[in-house]
Parts: structure tokens; sequence; C-alpha cells
């Protein structure tokens, strides 16, 4: 597949994202592009929150770790499950109640400003590095697919890209976002099924091989080493928290989820949503092993990140495949990048800047501005990354979540779990003060805790630590 193909496809795609864009946000408000007005049906959402679950990182990545997981992230799948639960059943009745626009105002009422401001940028700070970090790794592969073969430096690809995401994302916000969503969950389940069915006809596989290929060659549950990363509780419980963290607790996510009518629906939403992910991650999981299968027949040296990208554009399958994998991996980054965005403007722009109270045409303004300059940091960000020749995979992103979204988890905890008063001031040090104590300790549990080795659920001792510190600066409430 040459690079113009390459174009021509990342080109249709987008005058049918800008299409669904331009339809869905004409007429959009401030309220239109925060909170979607709160009138999207459950359903739409919980078809298009398929897809706003997976990036490009899950797209390119997931299907190459099987060769040193095997389906072991398939017990992360199930406590992402339990954590949609809790997320459901907790955390949006008491959104809705409060009828909050973003979610980190209810530090403030509960807390004060200065938690409030903390928590805010704790998930600036998260999301700008977890989103330049993903996104990062999908201009790699379209630098390798189009900017190498065309003379195209790499901080062109990046700027084109960040324009394209500005322009779908400008006008419409969440509102646009939800219909880009639904296109970008059903391109992604056609581009997955179909490479399924593609790769396995290379192998002259019927469907019988294929149900034998993916059940016979990997192990899905770790019981036997306690120490192990992949051992099913740590596994099971990072996951729990970690949607909870990063989900449950990140405005990105949780637009979407307040856009519905009303707390119910959007409970109907999750757990439709929620249920859907194992299927869908298994689907991408089972693609793995086929590509690792015909990597290994064809003599492909490629694994891990490079595996997809190289078995479909460069395996000598039919060009259809290799235009299903840019379609897939395009719609799966720049949907994740440009509500990434939104989120970043509408907690910026709310919780930083708090302008939420300016008249409507003079608080469009603002977040138009808003808008466009971390557009612009976001690019910086990708190109930061490229300077330091740092990779992307999804372990570096769940292990950036745990450091970073765990004072966000430990706060809202303290808040829902106590009703001790917190001395405002003093949480930016605990904020700063729990990661640190978790990078300290995951350094040394090997030898402090008898080869113990932390994994994903270092998030989960990072939001302890957090409401440790908040019960030293707290007292009881008279």
């Amino acid at each position: 597949m040459d690079a113009i193909a390459v174009l021509l496809a990342v080109a249709g795609y987008f005058l049918l994202l800008f299409g669904v864009a331009w339809w869905a946000g004409r007429g959009s408000d401030n309220a239109g592009f925060f909170i979607g007005g709160r009138q999207s049906a459950w359903y739409m959402v919980a078809f298009a929150m398929i897809g706003s679950m997976m990036s490009g990182v899950t797209f390119v990545s997931v299907p190459g770790m099987v060769e040193g997981s095997g389906y072991g992230y398939l017990q992360m799948i199930l406590g992402f499950i339990v954590g949609q639960l809790l997320v459901a059943y907790v955390l949006v009745p008491l959104f809705y109640r409060m009828k909050l626009t973003s979610i980190y105002e209810y530090l403030e009422q509960r807390f004060g400003v200065v938690t409030h401001c903390s928590g805010a940028w704790i998930f600036f700070v998260s999301k700008m590095l977890g989103a330049a970090v993903r996104f990062y790794l999908v201009c790699l592969t379209l630098q390798l697919l189009v900017g190498d073969p065309l003379g195209v430096p790499f901080v062109v690809t990046v700027v084109c890209s960040m324009a394209l995401v500005w322009l779908y994302t400008s006008q419409g916000g969440v509102k646009s976002l939800i219909w880009a969503d639904m296109l970008k969950t059903l391109c992604l389940l056609l581009s997955v099924v179909m490479s399924i069915v593609f790769i396995a006809r290379g192998l002259g596989l019927d469907f019988a091989g294929v149900c034998d290929a993916v059940w016979t060659k990997h192990k899905i549950f770790f019981f036997d080493d306690v120490t192990d990363k992949q051992y099913f509780w740590k596994q099971f419980l990072a996951g729990v928290f970690t949607w909870v963290a990063t989900n449950g607790l990140d405005q990105d996510m949780m637009q979407r989820n307040l856009s519905c009518r009303n707390s119910r629906e959007s409970q109907k939403n999750m757990i439709t949503s929620g249920v859907m992910q194992l299927p869908v991650i298994a689907l991408f999981l089972f693609l793995g092993t086929l590509l690792y299968m015909f990597a290994h027949e064809r003599g492909i040296t490629a694994s891990k990140d490079e595996l997809f990208p190289m078995v479909a554009t460069q395996g000598g399958l039919p060009l259809m495949l290799g235009v299903l994998f840019v379609v897939g991996l395009v719609s799966a980054a720049y949907n994740a990048v440009g509500s990434a965005l939104t989120a970043l403007t509408t907690s910026f722009t709310l919780d930083i800047l708090r302008v939420g109270q300016l008249s409507e045409s003079v608080l469009r303004r603002v977040r138009k501005r808003v808008h466009v300059v971390l557009t612009v940091v976001m690019g910086l960000v990708i190109m930061a990354f490229h300077a330091l020749n740092s990779t992307s995979v999804i372990d570096a992103v769940y292990m950036l979540a745990s450091y970073t979204y765990g004072p966000i988890l430990g706060m809202f905890a303290f808040g829902i779990l106590t009703r001790r008063v917190v001395r405002d001031r003093w949480l930016p040090l605990v904020v700063i003060l729990s990661p640190l104590c978790c990078y300290v300790l995951a350094s040394h549990s090997e030898a402090w805790l008898w080869g113990y080795k932390f994994s994903y659920e270092l998030l989960i001792m990072n939001a302890l630590f957090t409401c440790v510190g908040m019960w030293i600066v707290s007292k009881p409430k008279r």
C-alpha cells in the first residue's frame, strides 16, 4: 500500500467525519460544547462510548501485546466492567444531583477552591500527557506510511494532524463528539472484523481453524505467581480502580455520560457500553494471534506496535486490508485526541480560568481561544516526545495513569467516604507527595516486599497515600 493510497483513505474518512461533525454541531451553544445540552439519547451514547474507550494505542498496541502477555489483558477488562458499575451507581447520581458541568466542581463544593484547582490541574497534566502519548504513536505510524515515502518532515505530520483535530472539534464540542464517536465505533468494529477475515484467508484458515488458533495459543488467567505482573488479582483490581479514576473521574469520558437526559439513562448507557468492552477487546487480541501466525509464516520480523501496520500495508494481502487499517487507526486516534481537547478546553475554561458565569458571547470567545492554545500545546508535547525518542505503548499509558490519576481518585474517595473537613491550602502538597511516595515504593518494592513487583495496581497505592495525606490535614466536621 503506497503513500498516495493512505492519503486517499485518510482524506475520505475526514470528509465523512467533517460532514458528521458539522451536521451534529450546527447551532451548538456553550452548553452544547461542554455537555451536549443534556439531550443525548442513552443508546446513542452507549454505542459511541464503545469506540471512545479505544484510542490509536488500543488499535495498534493491543494486538501487538499478545506475544508477551497472551490474553492476560482480559483480566484487566473484567475489572473495567466492575469499575463501570461503580461509576454508574455511585458517581453518576451524585454528579447529576449536583448539576455539574465540570465534574471537578464537586471538589470545590466539598473541600474548597484550592482543592478544586488542584484536581483540575492534575487532570490537565494527566490528560495532556496521556493524549499526547497516545497520539504520538499514531503520528509515528502515519509518518512511516506517508511522511517518510513522500519526504515530509515529522513536524509537518504533527501540525497537519492537530489542525484537522481542531477543525472538527472547534464548533460542536461534545455534541459533535458523540456522533463522531458513533462513526468511530462503526469503523473500528468493521476494521477489526474484516482484518480477521482477510488474515484468516491468507493463512488458509476456516472459522473452525480460527477458533482453534485463538483458544489454544494463549493463556487468559494467571493465578500461579503473586509476584508476576500478570497475576489475576493485580490486573483485576487495577482494572477496577483504573476505570474509576481514568473514566469516572475524567472530564473527557464523563462529558459524554453527563450529556444524557438524566442519571437513569446515563446508567443504562454505561452498563451497556461497559459490558461490550469484553468482546470488542477480545476481537483485538484474537487479531493479534492471527497477525503473529501470519508474520511467522511469511517471514515478517515486525513485532508489537509495528506488527499490525506492517502486515496490513506490506504483507502482500488485498489492498482493502490496508485501507481498513488506515481508516480504523485514523478513526481511533483522531476522535480520541479530539475528545481529549474538548475535555481539556472545558476543564481549563470552567475550573482553572473560572469564567463560567460570563455572558454566552464572551464565554464563547474565551472557550475558542483556549481551544486553539491547547491544540498548539498538545502539538508541542508530541514533538517533545519525539525529541526524547520516547516510544508509546499501552503499558506506558497505564503506568502514567497510575501516577497522575491516583490523587484524583484519592480526593473523590475521601470526599465521598468521609465527612471530615480538609484544610484546603495544604492539598497541593498532598497531591505532589503522593506520587513521589508511590515512585519510591515502586522502585524498592522487590527489596522491601519480598520480591513483589508493582504493576497498574500502583494507582490504588497512590490514591491511598492521597487519602492518608488528606486525613492528616483534615479535622472532624462539627
